[in-house]
């Protein structure tokens, strides 16, 4: 007997094994080694798991959770490993997708509007974004990096062909885990982990401060003061926001550590204000600066956007990126990699259908037991049906939705979500996954090897998001000739 007895991989695209139950080669080491373990052996490890998490703090919130504020973030024993030439094609089609995206962003908000003088987005769309802010308008950014940390995320279908299901670039989380769970890893599984050649992850907290510090704006000098400003500790990614922190070596400011005087911002310290001039924010555009946007927000910093208009401080990610993430303009980031880049989009979309759209509303009014529909401003996996899930009640109120408010949905064609082999009681079970590279923009853009997997937990679940009950895999790329 094996943790793997009675699995089953058919159906879907599994990770592990291939369609003759095989287990692929890249998994071969990871997959001997767990049989060698005997069940007292594995209950050990998971011990030594939960108590590495709960030692660190390792945390999250679920807004409007009855059992509590926080809760230590689920992370399954047997990690997801994508081999070197994967991932290769994987971080071309990222860094081309984002610089796609940010030259958009430097366009819409510093430049003439090409693309959507030209048609490839359509200007009534981009004007009627929630994510559209016209504050930004004329507001420069240093090598136009305004998606310094951009999370995209990517799905296999039944096919095992990556796509990309939506964009984050606006505070997408999860880095933390990805570091953490590698830290975890090491000490959980080590015999295993050093039989493979694991690329690093470690390194990130440079990465992000060198790409914080070439934003900087010129009047900071050589050694620019880098923030990261937290909306407190009710927010559900606090732990990453003190951890990222901890990881560049800079302070952690809420909006009223802050202060601006003659359009430049200060940090009030023990020995009196220091010039701050880079802010890794946390907080919500809305909420940055309540002389221009929310007069409630007690989050932000009053004049916070006179300073970035004056030049004398950088915001990342910059204002309004929401525009660019908004998933009714999603489907349109194909043809801005072709008018930007002038090539062709190395990661797919999901195939997506614009409701505003008559003839695609029609058809998709028409099937709504067989797509999922979203809405277009929401995250974290809420607001959503699944047609094959919902009951007859649900389809007819998403109905009545779409039909109020066609420009506020997409619909898209259920992905058959790879799955992947995870510790389910004494036993593996396939769960869905998906995965959330993280890409690094300043002077130059990378991806950082591998990412966030995030697994749904719950059996023939397609919903992987934490806030919905999923967890999380080490995710392992391999360096290359392996």
């Amino acid at each position: 007997m094996t943790f793997f007895d009675g699995y089953d991989g058919a159906g879907f695209f599994d990770e592990m094994f291939d369609d003759g139950s095989q287990v692929r080669g890249h998994y071969r080491d990871l997959a001997s080694r767990i049989r060698e373990l005997n069940p007292d052996e594995l209950a050990q490890r998971e011990r030594l798991r939960d108590t590495i998490f709960r030692t660190q703090g390792i945390t999250f919130t679920v807004y409007g959770d009855d059992e509590g504020v926080e809760r230590t973030f689920p992370m399954d024993l047997c990690p997801r490993i994508i081999p070197a030439d994967e991932w290769e094609l994987l971080e071309r089609g990222l860094i081309q997708r984002v610089t796609a995206l940010n030259r958009f962003l430097e366009d819409l908000y510093a430049g003439e509007r090409a693309a959507v003088r030209d048609g490839v987005v359509p200007r009534w769309l981009i004007g009627s974004s929630d994510g559209f802010c016209r504050e930004a308008f004329g507001i420069q950014v240093p090598h136009g990096a305004r998606c310094v940390v951009a999370g995209i995320d990517l799905v296999r279908d039944g096919d095992g062909t990556y796509r990309v299901l939506e964009d984050n670039l606006r505070n997408p989380s999860g880095i933390s885990y990805v570091l953490e769970n590698r830290a975890a890893m090491t000490r959980v599984l080590p015999v295993v982990f050093r039989r493979y050649r694991i690329r690093p992850v470690d390194h990130y907290g440079m990465l992000l401060f060198r790409a914080l510090r070439s934003i900087a704006p010129p009047a900071a000098g050589e050694d620019p003061t880098v923030v990261v400003l937290t909306p407190g500790v009710h927010n559900s990614a606090y732990f990453e926001h003190v951890f990222l922190a901890r990881q560049m070596g800079v302070e952690l400011v809420e909006g009223p550590d802050l202060v601006v005087d003659e359009h430049v911002v200060y940090m009030r310290t023990t020995r009196g204000l220091q010039r701050v001039d880079v802010i890794y924010r946390r907080i919500d555009d809305d909420f940055l600066d309540p002389v221009v946007l929310r007069p409630d927000s007690a989050l932000g910093v009053p004049g916070l956007l006179s300073a970035m208009r004056s030049g004398n401080v950088t915001i990342a990610n910059a204002l309004g990126n929401g525009v660019a993430d908004d998933k009714a303009v999603y489907p349109f980031v194909p043809d801005l990699v072709r008018y930007y880049l002038d090539e062709e989009p190395i990661l797919p979309n999901v195939e997506t259908y614009l409701l505003w759209d008559d003839d695609q509303r029609a058809e998709v009014l028409a099937r709504l037991p067989e797509l999922v529909v979203k809405p277009v401003g929401e995250s974290g996996g809420y607001g959503m049906l699944i047609g094959p899930e919902a009951s007859d009640d649900e389809i007819a109120t998403f109905r009545q939705r779409v039909e109020d408010d066609p420009r506020g949905y997409i619909a898209q064609e259920v992905v058959s979500l790879s799955r992947h082999p995870t510790l389910v009681g004494d036993r593996f079970a396939g769960r869905h996954v998906d995965l959330r590279p993280f890409v690094i923009s300043g002077e130059t853009t990378e991806a950082i090897p591998g990412g966030l997997t995030r697994v749904a937990l719950r059996e023939g679940s397609l919903v992987v998001n934490s806030s919905q009950g999923g967890g999380s895999k080490d995710t392992w790329v391999l360096e290359p000739g392996l």
